[in-house]
């Protein structure tokens, strides 16, 4: 069974950075692609970013390009998202999930709730 652990959320001032890191097990990380999405209170999750980590080709969300990258290592079986010039609508709670044989294009038009594993999450606050 696959698990995913995301991590590295935290309380920062707008301007500032964070790494967040999903570290999975149970699944032969290099066979999935991974996205990031994002929920803030009272709004609908979203889609943030996405990496199919055999190609490592990366895609955005637009209100995150330029300052979002995502990557992964397939050593570690660990993703990340370096945010870096994070502003106050960056708020919310971090989630990874993992959708098994897609490329990245493919991945950022499957709903998340059709992905086939999730973290549990990581809050992320940007302070104006």
């Amino acid at each position: 069974e696959g698990r995913l652990v995301e991590s590295g959320g935290a309380l920062v001032q707008a301007g500032g950075s964070l790494r967040l890191s999903c570290a999975t097990s149970g699944i032969t990380f290099d066979d999935y692609a991974i996205g990031w999405f994002r929920q803030a209170p009272g709004k609908e999750r979203e889609g943030v970013s996405w990496i199919n980590t055999h190609d490592g080709i990366p895609a955005y969300t637009e209100s995150v390009k330029g300052r979002f990258t995502i990557s992964s290592d397939i050593a570690k079986n660990t993703a990340y998202l370096q945010m870096n010039s994070l502003k106050p609508e960056d708020t919310a709670v971090y989630y990874c999930a993992a959708v098994w044989a897609l490329k990245t294009n493919q991945a950022m038009g499957v709903p998340y709730d059709k992905y086939d594993y999730w973290g549990q999450g990581t809050q992320v606050t940007v302070s104006s």
